[in-house]
């Protein structure tokens, strides 16, 4: 059944500026000088990473991500392992789980003490051609998030383009919800994960997977899954068109050539920017009127040059009465959440709050 709208664009604790109206000017004001020299480093890497023939020299990418290791034994509160989730592919994950006396206790139907705590798949960022669940940013990021949320997190690790292009990611995505399903999840998870509260989650290229794989579980049956809500972090759009938000803003981060470039990576190679895995509100979008969707939360920043297509996406599940909220976040780049500092928090305590309202359902 389709839920009614549910519109917020902002937060209790800040001021909220359209982003047709962030002049490129402005830039200095708002992102700290530490993640304008990351950016100024990126683009000036750029070119010794990713090639002009649209392939990645995957040995300086590995030097540029430097990976950790699973912790068995808690660090900062959460323990780590990485478990294989498709043999057939190798497709793997990593097990995120805060410790057990974080983890509070409810009353079972037969009157024992039962500890349960809900369970986010998440997916990381990197224009489908970079990032891993391995990576110390992402590792850090969903610790953090398991830690916050006393939730069992999933990191997949999916594979990249362009050695594996569309519909491969969204492929290997949906495989944890199939492998939740197996007896060998079982044998891997926390007994206090609860299936029947289940979150994707999802930054950039992760944020447009979770819309992929919550319209593909909206297709079939994943029981004991009982997905309650979705969470996209600036996700990665785009199409043919030039949007204002495109040729307006000056990113600190993202380009709009990288994002073109990334594109022309991950989608088949006889396709434009308006395929359906990369305009999701184009001419050739996927039709989700009759998708049974879990509420979705949408992040954006007016800093980042993919925010119209961002709210082109709301405007699409509004218009199909799909319960979405979204944030605005003033002087917000691309991966903002990420960083340390103030936007980040309040984004994070804006997708915990969303998680909480969620977890009160039936």
């Amino acid at each position: 059944m389709s839920m009614p709208p549910v519109r917020s664009d902002s937060s209790k604790n800040m001021e909220v500026t359209p982003p047709a109206k962030v002049s490129p000017r402005g830039v200095d004001e708002y992102v700290p000088f530490s993640v304008r020299v990351v950016g100024a480093c990126l683009r000036r890497v750029d070119s010794w990473v990713y090639r002009k023939d649209g392939s990645v020299n995957r040995s300086r990418q590995e030097m540029l991500e430097p990976k950790t290791k699973p912790n068995p034994k808690p660090v900062n509160g959460v323990s780590t392992k990485d478990v294989i989730i498709d043999p057939d592919t190798d497709v793997w994950a990593r097990l995120f789980t805060p410790e057990q006396q974080c983890i509070p206790e409810f009353e079972a139907e037969d009157g024992v003490s039962e500890k349960k705590i809900p369970v986010i798949i998440y997916y990381h960022g990197g224009g489908f051609v970079s990032g891993s669940a391995d990576g110390a940013v992402y590792d850090k990021l969903c610790r953090k998030l398991s830690r916050a949320a006393n939730a069992v997190v999933i990191s997949v690790n999916y594979r990249l383009a362009p050695e594996f292009r569309y519909p491969v990611a969204y492929e290997d995505s949906f495989k944890a919800l199939e492998w939740l399903q197996t007896p060998e999840s079982l044998e891997e998870l926390p007994s206090a994960a609860d299936l029947t509260q289940c979150f994707l989650a999802g930054d950039s290229a992760g944020g447009n997977i979770v819309h992929f794989v919550g319209c593909m579980a909206a297709r079939t049956n994943v029981q004991p899954v009982q997905l309650r809500g979705m969470i996209l972090l600036q996700p990665f759009f785009g199409g043919e068109d030039r949007l204002h938000s495109e040729v307006s803003v000056t990113p600190p981060i993202l380009s709009v050539e990288r994002a073109d470039w990334a594109w022309k990576a991950f989608l088949p190679e006889d396709s434009d920017r308006d395929h359906p895995a990369c305009n999701v509100s184009g001419p050739k979008e996927m039709d989700i009127s009759l998708l049974p969707l879990p509420p979705v939360f949408v992040a954006i920043g007016t800093l980042d040059v993919l925010q119209d297509w961002q709210l082109r996406y709301v405007k699409k599940l509004e218009k199909h009465n799909k319960q979405v909220r979204y944030e605005i976040y003033r002087g917000a780049w691309h991966s903002f959440y990420i960083f340390d500092g103030e936007l980040g928090e309040r984004c994070w305590a804006d997708v915990l709050a969303f998680i909480d309202m969620h977890m009160e359902l039936d």
